[in-house]
């Protein structure tokens, strides 16, 4: 017996693939609900929390950007471990690590230490690395007409979590007043909790392990260790225009949607918002970007990938306008923030089922998590930037520079469509 084929408890045939489809996804959904309602929770308050401890709005960005970095550089050892043992133990450690960086977020934040907290930070980003990665755990064992499906269900199982989230992050700052931790830091505490609850339902319950179950029916002759590589997911990325779209269409969606929504709490504040109200803009945002992508899996497999990246254009063109000109109306302000997390949602969804169509079975781990290397690179950078641009220029400035972002995606959309999947 193969390495491949040693986690998966016997031959997987036609009949049985229906069910284990519905059991890991039930898997992925509990899990998304938990995971989402930790990382919510937590960076609700996030920007918040580091304008206090740094004790200025220009640094408040790198909250946010420490968080995605984390993400990022945590993208390529999470996808080499679950290329080499399946997407269990990947998904395991990674709510593991987050939820340590949410522990070192509260002790940071009692001691009044910057570096700390962006270090914490970081850890904390792993539990969104975990997140963005059940996506493409549900894609494993999809069929490839409902692939784009697949992923929305388990992006949409997010919403829960995610919009209940920023709604307990005052309740959970109110609940550690007495235990000397600053308010702005009791929302992560609950966090840690939460990722490990998360850690210990995937360890016990996400059995068999989908990739490896999906490489068990791949022809044995595509599973060497070489086809799996890092370096065969680069490859297979540059060898597709499809999938080289792909990467930019996630890259580009998620860094408009991080530059703008975390800034957006600190240009409320400045208009009279309070912390519940913060609260409840970003709880409309992210059903905006959980709730309807299963609208967005549906349309990406009815219509095609394209058609809905060039729904994604559009809709965060609008959230910039609507967002970008809102200045004291917090309606105004919702609204554009609701449409943002549409057009990420649109994005995110299409992207994610492009490049898992474009690139050979063997390779999608090492892809995939490329993919969220960049994309959480990209938007790194753009969160560290947010923050300056809002403090040397204004909000409206930077929902106009994420606008621009929007012009070399559209341009490559329509360069790319009619090609072949590979040049």
């Amino acid at each position: 017996m193969t390495a491949v084929e040693r986690p998966v408890a016997g031959p997987v045939d036609a009949e049985a693939l229906p069910a284990l489809r519905r059991r890991t996804t039930a898997v992925l959904v509990a899990g998304q609900i938990l995971g989402g309602l930790g990382v919510a929770t937590g960076i609700a308050l996030a920007v918040v929390l580091a304008q206090e401890v740094a004790g200025t709005e220009s640094l408040a960005g790198l909250a946010p950007t420490a968080t995605v970095t984390g993400t990022a550089v945590l993208s390529v050892p999470l996808a080499a471990l679950m290329t080499a043992r399946g997407r269990r133990p990947g998904l395991v450690l990674a709510y593991l690590i987050g939820a340590l960086g949410a522990g070192i977020v509260v002790v940071a934040a009692v001691m009044d230490n910057f570096p700390l907290l962006l270090l914490g930070m970081a850890g904390f980003g792993a539990a969104s690395s975990a997140n963005l990665q059940a996506r493409f755990a549900a894609a494993d064992l999809a069929e490839p007409q409902r692939r784009a499906r697949a992923i929305s269900n388990v992006v949409w199982a997010t919403t829960i979590g995610a919009v209940l989230g920023p709604n307990i992050a005052a309740p959970a700052g109110r609940s550690v007043s007495g235990l000397g931790i600053p308010e702005a830091a009791g929302p992560f505490l609950w966090a840690a909790g939460v990722f490990l609850i998360s850690a210990l339902l995937v360890a016990v319950l996400l059995r068999p392990d989908p990739l490896l179950t999906a490489r068990a029916l791949t022809p044995v002759e595509e599973q060497s260790p070489a086809a799996r590589s890092i370096r065969a997911g680069a490859a297979a990325v540059r060898a597709s225009p499809r999938a080289r779209l792909a990467l930019v269409t996630v890259a580009v969606s998620h860094t408009a949607m991080v530059s703008v929504m975390s800034m957006t709490p600190v240009d409320l504040g400045h208009h009279g918002a309070s912390i519940d109200l913060i609260g409840l803009v970003i709880s409309i945002h992210i059903a905006g970007m959980f709730a309807f992508s299963p609208v967005m899996g549906r349309l990406s497999d009815r219509f095609g990938r394209l058609a809905v990246i060039g729904i994604a254009v559009g809709l965060l063109a609008c959230a910039a306008l609507l967002a970008g000109t809102a200045g004291s109306s917090h309606t105004q302000t919702a609204v554009g923030l609701f449409v943002l997390g549409l057009g990420w949602s649109a994005g995110l969804v299409s992207g994610s089922a492009l490049l898992t169509d474009s690139v050979p079975q063997p390779a999608r781990a090492a892809a995939q998590g490329l993919s969220d290397l960049t994309m959480n690179t990209a938007a790194g950078l753009g969160g560290a930037a947010a923050g300056l641009v809002v403090a040397q220029a204004s909000y409206g400035w930077l929902n106009l520079v994420a606008a621009c972002l929007l012009l070399p995606l559209g341009a490559l959309a329509l360069f790319t469509r009619g090609r072949p999947a590979t040049s």
